[in-house]
């Protein structure tokens, strides 16, 4: 993934976890410190940035990545951390998934034009047969197959839908998806566009 910086700079991840700096030109040759250890194996590693709406103000740097938990399991979680003299400085956790798995983390992150902060979460590659409604991306209990909802910081805004809703993650804003690895605003009207990929055809668009 890339995100452009004001001055020019561009920041890449690769997926064995390296941050990069492509400046004037021309690919830095050391990766960025302070980004945490990946699972990276598989679909696993580092995955998706995104600059914070104010970002120049505040310097904030949001990165997706495979975070280990042992025993070869990982999950997809989130950190924020300012970008400063070439490094990232103070990071925080301000998002880990509830699910388990080697595959489909999802790991899109986009900001709306109110601030909110959005991440896909994919299914972890649960079997898509059998009974249907029993799958883990029809469970609210957990976040397998969502899009997830929150404030910059990681707290989940009040108006999330399932606010409330017994059994359901609050943070969670749409759910039943399979990997969603698309995720854009439109750039007129504002919309979230996110496209999912389908186990056997069957990719959607979804607004």
């Amino acid at each position: 993934s890339m995100a452009f910086l004001p001055g020019g700079d561009l920041l890449i991840t690769e997926r064995p976890g390296r941050l990069r700096i492509l400046r004037d030109g021309r690919l830095l040759p050391d990766p960025v410190p302070g980004v945490p250890e990946v699972y990276a194996r598989g679909q696993g590693g580092l995955l998706d940035i995104a600059l914070h709406p104010d970002f120049p103000s505040n310097r904030l740097v949001y990165l997706s990545y495979s975070k280990p938990l042992g025993d070869g399991e990982s999950t997809t979680a989130v950190i924020r951390g300012r970008f400063q003299n070439d490094r990232i400085e103070g990071v925080e956790e301000v998002f880990e998934a509830e699910s388990r798995g080697r595959g489909h983390y999802g790991s899109r992150l986009v900001f709306d034009r109110q601030g909110y902060l959005f991440i896909t979460v994919g299914d972890r590659q649960a079997p898509p047969r059998g009974d249907l409604e029993a799958h883990p991306a029809q469970d609210l209990s957990n976040h397998h197959g969502t899009t997830i909802r929150l404030h910059d910081d990681g707290r989940i805004p009040d108006d999330n839908p399932f606010v409330g809703t017994p059994g359901a993650l609050p943070e969670i804003w749409s759910y039943g998806h399979r990997n969603a690895q698309g995720l854009t605003l439109h750039p007129e009207t504002g919309d979230l566009w996110l496209t999912e990929h389908g186990p056997q055809g069957g990719d959607e668009l979804n607004l």
